[in-house]
């Protein structure tokens, strides 16, 4: 009876020795990826944490963990020099980089159409950009705004050269409140719009592709030239996890949106949950692809905004279309 009980004791030992090296195998067989975003956690990236807290990045051999920038231009900077394998960022900003000779290049389009608007207090009455002349305008210091405001206010018949561009980092909506800036570029229709306006303030803005901006894509998932030739299954299984990420989400924004509130950075960036439903409802018809499966890009929508920045000398020199995508949605 006694040596039974020995026995039983030892099977049990191996049996929990063999869990915790199964456990430990599974964790060692998973594939660290950083992603960095392209600011703190928000509405926009509700598909991406999804997708962990669903597991379907695991599913994938994936363990995926998200950074966040400490300044505006990180995730260009970051992902060209190979520090950070995958990034958000802006479509214009990627061809602008590789207008510098750096090698980023977008993998997948995330949001398809400018978030990106002029704003202002409603008091300033603007009636067209035109009338920022002779003003202070904020931005964040991403590159891709000047080309933007520019191209507004010509449209609108002003003199750009006569606009005071003043970098106030992410400090944007607290730069008009304060009336360190008459108005702001950089600010989102689904971010920056709806928080103001819960703060109570009185805003109104306008929309660059009112003002002879293309409707480029606002969001893209960027990585470098090196890491798209060397991981190209990395990749595709990353964005095999974050369309299903992407899919629970459309089916289940309530439940979404609480994976995103309970994975905010909340001494940094606290969210407000009814500024960030609002954003959601406007983000979702953005993201959508009526012409192809989610984070499809063509060649099209890439020349239409290189002969954009072409045309308002905003390219050190030529940009090559299909150089500076690559579709891993296939």
């Amino acid at each position: 009876m006694k040596s039974f009980k020995i026995i039983s004791l030892l099977l049990a030992i191996l049996f929990l020795a063999s869990c915790q090296t199964n456990t430990a195998s599974d964790d060692e067989a998973l594939e660290t990826v950083e992603v960095m975003l392209d600011w703190y956690p928000n509405a926009v990236h509700t598909f991406l944490y999804v997708a962990i807290e669903n597991g379907y990045f695991a599913e994938e051999g994936l363990d995926v963990d998200i950074v966040f920038p400490t300044n505006p231009t990180d995730p260009i900077q970051l992902t060209a020099s190979g520090a950070i394998p995958l990034a958000l960022s802006y479509q214009p900003d990627v061809i602008l980089a590789r207008s510098k000779d750096l090698p980023v290049v977008s993998v997948a389009s995330v949001v398809r159409s400018p978030l990106n608007h002029v704003m202002f207090l409603a008091e300033q009455d603007f009636d067209s950009p035109a009338d920022l002349v002779g003003l202070t305008v904020g931005y964040p210091g991403i590159p891709v705004n000047e080309p933007i405001l520019k191209t507004m206010v010509e449209a609108a018949g002003g003199d750009y050269e006569q606009v005071h561009l003043m970098d106030v980092g992410f400090e944007l909506g607290a730069s008009i409140v304060s009336g360190r800036a008459d108005a702001v570029v950089g600010t989102y229709i689904n971010h920056e719009y709806p928080v103001l306006k819960h703060e109570g303030h009185d805003i109104s803005y306008f929309n660059p592709v009112d003002y002879g901006v293309p409707e480029y894509d606002e969001l893209v998932l960027i990585s470098n030239e090196a890491y798209v030739e060397e991981s190209g299954e990395v990749l595709a299984a990353f964005w095999r996890a974050a369309l299903k990420g992407y899919e629970w989400m459309v089916e289940n924004p309530d439940e979404a949106l609480n994976v995103l509130l309970t994975n905010q950075d909340e001494a940094n960036f606290p969210l407000i949950q009814e500024v960030e439903e609002e954003s959601l409802s406007i983000l979702l018809e953005k993201m959508e692809n009526p012409n192809g499966p989610f984070g499809g890009q063509d060649a099209e929508s890439w020349e239409e905004v290189i002969s954009w920045l072409d045309a308002h000398d905003w390219l050190e020199q030529p940009v090559v279309a299909e150089d500076a995508f690559s579709s891993i949605t296939d």
